[in-house]
């Protein structure tokens, strides 16, 4: 899809009105990370979209492990850490979905995710992440009506490097990093690296005497560039990821006091999933145009049980399994001329997604399970387009459309069977055989304007669309369906530098309008099923500053506001949520980092000094807002001290041991899932290339 560097380089900005021969005037030079993407879009920080992006350096320096970790780092970004990695929401702007297909895009190194189970990943070995707010559909189309997450990884050919990272701290964590960047030649190049991540868990569970949310992640990246001639580049990715975790530490809530009791539960829960997806990019750059195809491939299976009544007595117990397939292909097509007024983007995109899912609840009490079988296949396609007109040298229009096709299926067999006998004496109780079509057109309006060559104000309107489908339970012997969403975002921002683009600065102002949301409920004993809600609108002010006002020093502010209600929906003849607050959306996002690195001090290299302090809330955690969370504040601390190719790095992690809750639901009593408390680690990193 998008064919993606990053690098690390070096920014060089004097003080105005200095020159070479000025002593009295100190140059200012800033270390800074240079993301470099894409093929749809050129630097995403000067384009008119709200955007933010984090560099491999910015990573390492906050200790931000994995993607969840990025959660409120972002304005308006949030990735609650709940249960295990299957449950993977992500939320922009408030939209996002518990369950099923995500409302949020996801993309590595050009290569599409579609399926939440395989969200989570750890952030090892990469480059760079971008995080678009707001529709996205226009230029890369599904599951992204409330954003996009780019997440990018080193080119052999760009970057070149050998490193090792051995950690450990709080709860037994252990992390060995490896990774190695070579250039064979100016055509060819290869990259190798691997990662495990073990931790003993956070939380005891009683009952069991052990620990309830324990983790082993292990994953290793292959990659090749290869530049056959000037005009053509070819990138391969080869990844796999294998995840073994206990999960769901929930604990009985009680809301007056706003506690949670002990993990308690009698009957052992795990998740277990291997995770391979492979990609192919090749890029031409033409006279005048160029061309970009991007085939991938995935690879998903993962098993899951839970004690799904979450007390130390035996009422229901849940196994569910997926086994997922996806194939896509992209071709694209843009111009190049600079010196045109008229610029334009075409493609189209193919996908076959192969989804194979069991859930059987175990009824413990009356001794019986209902085994269920889904066989999912779907399939579309999608033909995009962009025109940009360069109405004056400083005033840009833009219009995109985009029509997605989308065929969805459902082959489904329900069983019951008695425990003592086992599968052999299961009996059929009901089966469906389904599918359904979606289409629709997506456009997306935009104007900008550039005040100077550093401030850019502009304005858009888009479109935002999902398809629908089905249920993967019920309360009856049909299978429900649940329609497609869609929603218009309508913005205004601005993007402005000051002090020769010492201060950056961002602002955007978005308002979203959302009929038929997909929403989840709980039922008890089966698990989550999708409603669609009537009417519901989202809006809010996105705020981010970068400051670097001396050699060495940088200062990062992120702030998101949202808010975010059910206009209309009438769950039932006798239940209404119209007015209340939706359900997993903060309030409030924020995040406040210092980052200070002292050149040649104490016979040191350099020393780095890192605070940063996030915050969310407050956050509903059901559609009737029972439960809540209050709003909440983080604070990370990291020191690193560098020397040659050494680097020693002492971090800690909710300093303060701040108590919040990470997640709550009814089921039908509430239980929550504690935030994770104060922990501290250190650890030793190689470079062969500091």
């Amino acid at each position: 899809m998008r064919f993606m560097l990053s690098l690390l380089g070096v920014c060089f900005a004097t003080a105005a009105g200095a020159t070479e021969a000025d002593s009295t005037i100190a140059s200012r030079h800033e270390l800074c990370e240079v993301v470099v993407t894409g093929f749809k879009q050129d630097n995403v920080k000067d384009a008119p979209v709200s955007v933010s992006t984090a560099g491999s350096r910015f990573i390492q320096d906050n200790e931000l492990r994995g993607l969840r970790e990025m959660s409120t780092v972002f304005a308006n970004f949030f990735m609650p850490d709940y249960g295990a990695r299957q449950n993977t929401p992500i939320y922009i702007r408030g939209i996002g979905s518990k369950i099923n297909a995500p409302s949020v895009g996801l993309y590595v190194d050009g290569m599409p995710y579609f399926d939440r189970s395989v969200f989570d990943m750890e952030l090892a070995g990469i480059s760079g992440i971008e995080v678009l707010r707001g529709p996205q559909g226009t230029l890369y189309g599904r599951n992204s009506t409330g954003g996009l997450i780019n997440i990018s990884t080193h080119s052999p050919l760009d970057y070149q490097n050998t490193m090792a990272r051995i950690g450990y701290g709080s709860r037994n964590d252990m992390q060995l990093t490896l990774g190695h960047y070579a250039k064979l030649n100016e055509r060819f190049g290869f990259s190798i690296s691997g990662n495990y991540h073990h931790n003993d868990g956070f939380f005891y569970n009683r009952t069991l005497g052990e620990k309830a949310d324990d983790s082993n992640t292990a994953s290793a990246r292959l990659g090749f560039a290869w530049r056959p001639t000037d005009r053509w580049t070819m990138r391969m990715s080869l990844i796999f990821d294998h995840t073994l975790q206990g999960g769901y530490p929930y604990g009985a809530y009680d809301v007056a006091a706003n506690r949670v009791g002990a993990v308690g539960y009698n009957r052992r829960s795990n998740y277990r999933r291997n995770l391979f997806s492979g990609g192919m990019n090749w890029l031409y750059r033409g006279e005048g145009f160029s061309f970009n195809s991007q085939t991938s491939f995935q690879y998903s299976k993962d098993r899951q049980h839970i004690d799904q009544d979450f007390m130390p007595v035996d009422l229901f117990f849940a196994i569910t399994a997926l086994k997922q397939r996806l194939a896509s292909q992209e071709f694209t097509l843009r111009s190049t001329r600079h010196d045109s007024r008229y610029h334009w983007i075409v493609g189209a995109f193919g996908f076959y997604q192969k989804l194979n899912n069991m859930v059987e609840t175990q009824f413990l009490t009356p001794k019986f399970a209902t085994p269920k079988f889904y066989d999912n296949p779907t399939w579309g396609g999608a033909l995009y387009h962009q025109s940009t007109y360069d109405l004056t040298q400083s005033l840009h229009a833009a219009v995109g459309l985009r029509y997605d096709y989308e065929r969805v299926g459902e082959d489904y067999e329900a069983y019951k069977y008695a425990l003592a006998t086992g599968m052999d004496s299961k009996v059929l109780t009901a089966t469906f055989k389904d599918h359904m079509h979606f289409s629709r057109i997506t456009p997306k309006f935009t104007l900008s304007q550039h005040l100077s060559a550093d401030k850019m104000v502009y304005a858009s309107v888009a479109a935002g669309y999902k398809a629908g489908g089905y249920n993967l339970t019920s309360t009856t012997k049909d299978l429900p369906a649940y329609d497609p969403e869609y929603n218009w975002n309508y913005e205004i921002g601005a993007k402005l530098a000051f002090f020769d683009r010492a201060l950056q600065t961002e602002i955007s102002l978005f308002y979203i309008d959302w009929k038929h949301q997909q929403v989840t409920s709980t039922v008890p004993g089966l698990g989550n099923i999708i409603n669609n809600a009537g009417h519901s609108d989202s809006k809010g002010v996105e705020l981010s500053a970068v400051y670097r006002p001396l050699t060495g020093l940088e200062l990062r502010a992120n702030y998101g506001y949202t808010y975010a209600r059910f206009l209309r929906y009438e769950k039932s003849a006798t239940v209404s949520y119209t007015g209340n607050m939706l359900p997993m959306v903060p309030r409030q996002t924020m995040a406040f980092a210092a980052n200070y690195t002292i050149p040649h001090v104490m016979g040191l290299d350099k020393l780095m000094l890192n605070a940063a302090l996030t915050g969310a809330g407050k956050i509903y955690w059901t559609e009737d807002n029972t439960l809540r969370q209050p709003f909440y504040t983080l604070l990370n601390l990291k020191v690193a001290a560098t020397k040659g190719r050494f680097t020693w790095e002492l971090w800690t992690k909710n300093t303060t041991n701040t108590r919040y809750m990470a997640y709550a639901f009814v089921a039908p009593t509430a239980y929550a899932q504690q935030g994770r408390p104060f922990t501290m680690g250190t650890s030793l990193l190689f470079k062969l290339n500091p």
